[in-house]
């Protein structure tokens, strides 16, 4: 399979709909095939999740990118990642901002994906094990949050990890459907957008539901 011209065709179609070039740039560079599991590789292109292992999925491409550019990264940001899964929404954020931490629950997916990472030169991400906090306080401020699974309500710790001007996006919901939402903090409230439904696995742990 010829996964460059697979790729290609992914991102032009993804260009009918996102705007941001640096997002679309950045997908364009990332071999999606490297971060799925090798009987997936022949899907690799097709706009749509494909499960990873241990009940994940890595997300469709439109979401991603949906969820990217709404991060509004303009390439000095720190930024925080929540589940982290194979790595490849990672990689891409990677391109776009200066430093990224990204946090896993599951130590397999987790070490796959830092050496994922590793092995593609992807210098500026760091992969960590989440622990008991909701998100990564002790790093805070971040300029940037993605969620990357369901949670049942907006945590308020991760807005307080947040820099005046700093956006969080994340899906809230239920278990199964939710609303992706962006929320940008200001020196005096919370801004939130609702960019649609989407279909997201659920948080599990702090700031999430129970396992």
């Amino acid at each position: 399979m010829d996964f460059a011209e697979a790729r290609a065709h992914l991102i032009a179609g993804l260009r009918q709909e996102i705007r941001d070039e640096r997002v679309l740039d950045a997908m364009a560079s990332v071999p999606r095939e490297l971060f799925v599991p090798a009987d997936a590789q022949a899907y690799a292109y097709d706009d749509r999740p494909l499960p990873i292992g241990l009940g994940q999925t890595i997300s469709q491409p439109f979401i991603i990118a949906v969820m990217t550019a709404a991060l509004e990264l303009k390439g000095e940001e720190k930024v925080l990642e929540i589940g982290t899964g194979s790595g490849y929404q990672a990689a891409i954020l990677s391109r776009l901002c200066r430093r990224l931490i990204t946090l896993e629950r599951l130590k397999p997916l987790a070490d796959t994906a830092r050496e994922t990472l590793a092995g593609l030169g992807y210098t500026n991400v760091e992969v960590r094990l989440a622990g008991d906090a909701v998100g990564l306080p002790e790093e805070a401020p971040f300029d940037a949050i993605l969620v990357t699974a369901g949670a049942p309500s907006v945590p308020r710790a991760l807005i307080d990890q947040l820099s005046i001007g700093g956006r969080l996006v994340i899906p809230v919901g239920s278990r199964y459907e939710q609303d992706l939402l962006k929320i940008t903090r200001t020196e005096t409230k919370e801004i939130v957008q609702s960019m649609g439904g989407c279909r997201f696995v659920p948080l599990i742990g702090p700031g999430g539901w129970e396992e």
